[in-house]
C-alpha cells in the first residue's frame, strides 16, 4: 500500500479551487486580495522611503515579509475552508475565524492611525494585537482537534502553521515600529510628495 506524498496532497488540495461557486470566488478574492493588497501597500511605502534615502531599522522589513507569508498561506488554507471543510467549519470554527479576522484587521488599522494619536491609541492597539494572537491560538486548537478526528489534513495544518508564523512576524515587528515612534515614516512622507495625503 503506497502513501501519497505531501506534494501530491498539496496538488489535490489546490485543485479543489475548481469546485468554487460564485460566492466562494468573491470571498476568496476579497480575503486573499486584501492581504496581498496590504503586502504591496507596505512594501511600496518602505521602498518609496528606501529609494528616497530613508534608512529604516532592519526589523521593519519583517512587516512585508510576514504579510507575504500570511497571504500566501491563506491563499491555500481558504481553498479548503470554502470546499471540503466548509460544512464542518459552520459548527463554530467559522465564528472564531470571523473574530480572529476582525481582531487582526482592527489591530493593524489601529497601529496605522496610532501614528497620529500614539498616546490615545496605544492601549486599544495593544489590546487588539493581543486578542488577534489569542484568537489565532484558539483557532489553532480547533484545527488540531479537527486533524485528530480526521476532518483536516496535512496541507491545511501546514497552511495554518505559516499563517501563524506570518501573522506573528508581521504584527510583532509592526508593534515594535510603533513603540519606537515609527522611525523613518516622517522622513518617507516628507521626501515623497505623493505620500503627503498621510
Amino acid at each position: 500500500m503506497s502513501s501519497t506524498s505531501f506534494i501530491e496532497e498539496t496538488a489535490v488540495y489546490a485543485r479543489r479551487i475548481n469546485e468554487f461557486d460564485k460566492t466562494d470566488w468573491k470571498v476568496y478574492i476579497v480575503w486573499v486580495g486584501l492581504m496581498y493588497g496590504l503586502f504591496f501597500a507596505v512594501l511600496t511605502f518602505l521602498l518609496a522611503g528606501h529609494f528616497a534615502g530613508v534608512t529604516y531599522p532592519a526589523y521593519v522589513w519583517n512587516i512585508p515579509i510576514g504579510v507575504f507569508i500570511f497571504a500566501t498561506a491563506i491563499s491555500f488554507d481558504t481553498i479548503g475552508h470554502r470546499t471540503v471543510y466548509k460544512e464542518f467549519l459552520k459548527k463554530g470554527e467559522e465564528l472564531v475565524h470571523h473574530i480572529t479576522i476582525f481582531a487582526g484587521i482592527t489591530s493593524t488599522l489601529l497601529l496605522c492611525v496610532a501614528y497620529h494619536f500614539p498616546n490615545f491609541l496605544r492601549i486599544p492597539a495593544l489590546v487588539m494585537v493581543g486578542l488577534s494572537i489569542f484568537y489565532s491560538i484558539v483557532d489553532e486548537a480547533l484545527h488540531w482537534h479537527r486533524y485528530l478526528v480526521k476532518s483536516s489534513d496535512r496541507v491545511e495544518m501546514w497552511s495554518h502553521f505559516f499563517i501563524f508564523v506570518g501573522h506573528l512576524i508581521m504584527i510583532v515587528a509592526w508593534w515594535k515600529w510603533f513603540d519606537e515612534g515609527y522611525p523613518g515614516v516622517a522622513e518617507t512622507v516628507a521626501r515623497n510628495a505623493f505620500l503627503n495625503i498621510f
